[in-house]
């Protein structure tokens, strides 16, 4: 298990370095170009949201830390009031990245094929291989929108430095 828990964290945290890359090349100019979904600051809330999500033991009872709100599961596609700032999210994005490095670490062979609380269909390490990819997609939005809005990217993080 040791090797498997390794392999997942080398990837799952370089998708989250690679969201961090994305945030941290974006100007000021790009953060909150667009209006609605598409925004850059945007998807980077909606990413670490998810990340936090999937990476917490339940729903139940499931908070984001302040400032953030549940605005993410509201079924009508509520926004949140107000644009995050880069210093936030890059908070946000540590925290998860702690959380699911703890995560990981836990996992035994026991738990990793237990059903995850929440997508009934995927074991808890489908979750976290899920969840990676969920992280690594929008990264990879995100990264298009720099190529296309400044001609630069980050470049392509092939593991976890750590």
């Amino acid at each position: 298990m040791d090797n498997w828990k390794k392999i997942i964290w080398q990837q799952l945290g370089a998708s989250i370095e690679s969201l961090e890359n994305a945030i941290k090349a974006c100007p000021e100019k790009v953060w909150g170009d667009k209006t609605g979904f598409h925004e850059f600051w945007y998807m980077v809330y909606h990413t670490l949201f998810f990340l936090d999500y999937y990476m917490s033991e339940n729903d139940q009872g499931f908070a984001p830390p302040e400032p953030f709100t549940l605005s993410e599961l509201d079924p009508s596609g509520l926004l949140p009031e107000r644009v995050y700032t880069k210093d936030e999210l890059l908070k946000y994005l540590e925290y998860g990245r702690q959380k699911s490095k703890r995560n990981v670490d836990a996992m035994t062979d026991d738990n990793a094929h237990q059903p995850c609380n929440f997508k009934k269909d995927l074991t808890v390490a489908e979750l976290y291989l899920y969840t990676m990819r969920h992280v690594q997609h929008h990264s990879a939005q995100l990264n298009l929108l720099l190529r296309q809005q400044t001609d630069s990217a980050p470049k392509w993080v092939a593991r976890v430095k750590s």
